[in-house]
């Protein structure tokens, strides 16, 4: 089996209008979740062997906030994830080498979202794994979905993922407030 986390990335700053989309930062709130969703991925000792990471500066912020991985995996920045369609996302996990246990792909919306309702499938959409219901609604900025793979990485298709589970920052007790 394999394993797909799927990160989006944390609430960023629309403060300076003359940015470009792709340099926006995190806020301040999305610098608090990204580090309580830090120690949600850490406690569940998370660790994946590739990290892909859109190069957009909110997705490498978010990512920053959780370091140190463990076992120091390979990270990616790929401008072609930023704000990338489900089908391209999928294009690009099919690349993954098959010696990779453990992925860990940080995005956008809405190509993480439908990426993520396409992987569980109408009936892993129904299933019991914790935060189902919140990943059929949405995919809040910061929320993390957790997917078992039993396909090699080049057959992932969609209806092909388990979900293992969903956690969103809002969940967490210290982002409450």
């Amino acid at each position: 089996m394999r394993q797909l986390l799927l990160l989006r990335h944390a609430k960023s700053s629309w403060d300076d209008p003359s940015l470009p989309d792709h340099a926006r930062p995190l806020n301040a709130r999305g610098k608090r979740a990204a580090g309580a969703m830090a120690g949600v991925f850490h406690g569940l000792g998370l660790a994946p062997d590739i990290v892909l990471v859109s190069s957009a500066r909110r997705t490498l912020q978010t990512l920053e906030a959780l370091a140190p991985l463990p076992d120091s995996p390979m990270v990616e920045p790929m401008d072609d994830l930023y704000l990338a369609p489900w089908s391209s996302l999928l294009a690009t996990l099919r690349q993954t080498p098959e010696t990779a246990r453990s992925l860990l792909l940080v995005g956008h919306n809405p190509g993480l979202h439908d990426l993520a309702l396409a992987l569980a499938g109408p009936a892993g959409m129904a299933g019991k794994a914790p935060g189902t219901q919140r990943l059929a609604e949405s995919y809040p900025t910061g929320a993390l979905a957790e997917f078992s793979i039993a396909a090699p990485w080049r057959a992932l298709e969609a209806g092909g993922g388990r979900l293992v589970r969903f956690v969103a920052p809002n969940d967490l007790p210290e982002m409450a407030a």
